[in-house]
């Protein structure tokens, strides 16, 4: 009787124990993939949507945009991405899995500010360039494909989130 009330006792203690080890409903929607409807998203703008508490960037580049990523290439830190954080199907001059599409974490690789959206460049400051991420904290700059201008506090380019698409007009971002 005494080893079958404290088998019971046992398995009632280590059940919740074992639960308790499970994330919670709270921590496992922090990580859940997000859906964003790429129709919505006209090109030459930009949506904002959160994941696992950051924003991410979802840049429906125009033929211009993309255009002038060919030119920065000498005044960029890490042109070819060489040394950034970016799924290996976005490991390409455009840092994206497909072209008209920028899909970033924004937030500045230098101490985590959000940059600025920034386009319509006066053009002597910026002839060939379109626009840019700008983060007010202390001047860094990025392209349309967020990579790093060289002589700025920013170390690496933008961060491109694991992300796939799931139809032509919706993208998931996450697992």
């Amino acid at each position: 009787a005494t080893a079958s009330v404290g088998a019971v006792i046992g398995v009632a203690t280590v059940i919740p124990f074992i639960a308790s080890l499970a994330p919670s409903e709270r921590a496992k929607s922090a990580g859940a993939p997000v859906d964003v409807d790429l129709s919505t998203i006209a090109a030459g703008t930009m949506s904002t949507v959160a994941w696992r508490g950051k924003p991410v960037w979802i840049l429906h580049r125009t033929p211009q945009m993309i255009t002038s990523l060919e030119t920065d290439i000498d005044i960029l830190a890490d042109p070819f991405s060489a040394h950034s954080e970016q799924p290996p199907d976005a490991a390409n001059r455009l840092r994206s899995v497909r072209s008209e599409w920028a899909v970033l974490i924004g937030i500045c690789t230098h101490l985590g500010c959000v940059p600025n959206f920034r386009t319509n460049l006066h053009a002597d400051s910026a002839p060939n360039r379109v626009g840019e991420f700008y983060c007010p904290c202390h001047g860094s700059k990025f392209d349309f494909a967020g990579r790093v201008f060289k002589n700025v506090p920013a170390p690496t380019n933008l961060v491109v989130p694991e992300h796939r698409y799931v139809t032509t007009s919706l993208l998931r971002i996450g697992g």
